[in-house]
């Protein structure tokens, strides 16, 4: 049975591919909850139509998340932390730490669009974190941890 999947399947393969898969595990599993739809003429059609629009629309988006970037490239992020007298920070610092000091910069970006170097920053000093804009647009941010 062949079908275009409508969202990303573990091990199966991703949003809007077209696979062949069993009779059982389409009819009974994939269609019914809403993960695919077969594969006919006409549901090709629709759907190479819907992948002409989004890309038009994906174009526009990435060219936006790009400007984006060239902003987010040049700027230098100040976070404030508890720390000890050694340089240790009480805690450590996060993405939503980060996310409030771009969102004071006027950038409104979601926490879980960032990753950091290391999973927990313990230190005082300068890091750099990584902010996904786009599927194909990321940039690199330095921030700096300072102590209050």
């Amino acid at each position: 049975m062949k079908i275009i999947l409508l969202q990303d399947v573990n091990k199966l393969g991703q949003k809007d591919d077209t696979v062949i898969v069993k009779d059982g595990y389409g009819s009974n599993y994939l269609i019914p909850k809403g993960y695919a739809i077969a594969a006919t003429p006409s549901a090709k059609k629709m759907h190479a139509e819907n992948l002409k629009q989004r890309a038009h629309k994906e174009e526009k988006i990435k060219v936006e998340a790009q400007a984006m970037a060239a902003k987010l490239g040049v700027i230098n992020l100040v976070v404030g932390a508890k720390t000890s007298t050694s340089g240790k920070i009480f805690g450590s610092v996060n993405t939503i730490q980060i996310a409030e000091a771009l969102k004071e910069k006027g950038f409104d970006i979601d926490r879980k669009s960032i990753s950091l170097p290391e999973d927990q920053i313990k230190e005082v000093g300068k890091y750099k974190a990584v902010i996904k804009l786009h599927r194909e647009v990321r940039v690199e941010v330095g921030f700096e941890i300072v102590a209050e």
